[in-house]
């Protein structure tokens, strides 16, 4: 079963189990799938679903943080629910370990050791791990490996 029916099926049980807010969020993806898959006249694949899940979950980080500023932690504490159901479609999480060593593998292979090579190594590596590691963590790391 691809990305796609999963959050067809899951907007369904949604609907039956009467949870409003799985249901509005899942909602708001598939809409977001549809409005892109509109403007590329074509179906999206499951890494480019990924992609958008990611971005809907960063949006939603960044307004939960907004929303704690302001002091709306009712609001906050929605978006951070809206994060659990949207994780659910992303790929398992790669340990930082994991990635800290193929990190260096790549940095190896590329046989670079300047921070200003950070652009090459991200090249490589975003697309490996797109939605099973944040890029900003992969930046982080790949600036720290790259002091050493």
């Amino acid at each position: 079963m691809d990305l796609k029916e999963s959050l067809l099926k899951a907007m369904k049980e949604a609907l039956k189990a009467k949870n409003s807010l799985k249901l509005n969020t899942i909602r708001g993806l598939i809409s977001e799938i549809k409005n892109r898959e509109i403007d590329l006249r074509r179906d999206l694949e499951d890494d480019e679903i990924i992609s958008i899940v990611s971005s809907q979950i960063k949006k939603r980080k960044e307004a939960s943080t907004l929303f704690d500023k302001g002091g709306r932690s009712d609001l906050s504490e929605k978006e951070n629910q809206e994060i659990a159901f949207l994780q659910e479609y992303l790929p398992e999480p790669i340990s930082e370990e994991d990635l800290r060593k193929r990190l260096k593998e790549v940095i190896l292979e590329l046989g670079v050791n300047d921070i200003k090579d950070l652009g090459k190594v991200m090249k490589i590596i975003i697309p490996e791990f797109k939605g099973r590691a944040d890029n900003s963590q992969i930046k982080d790391l790949v600036a720290e490996c790259l002091r050493q």
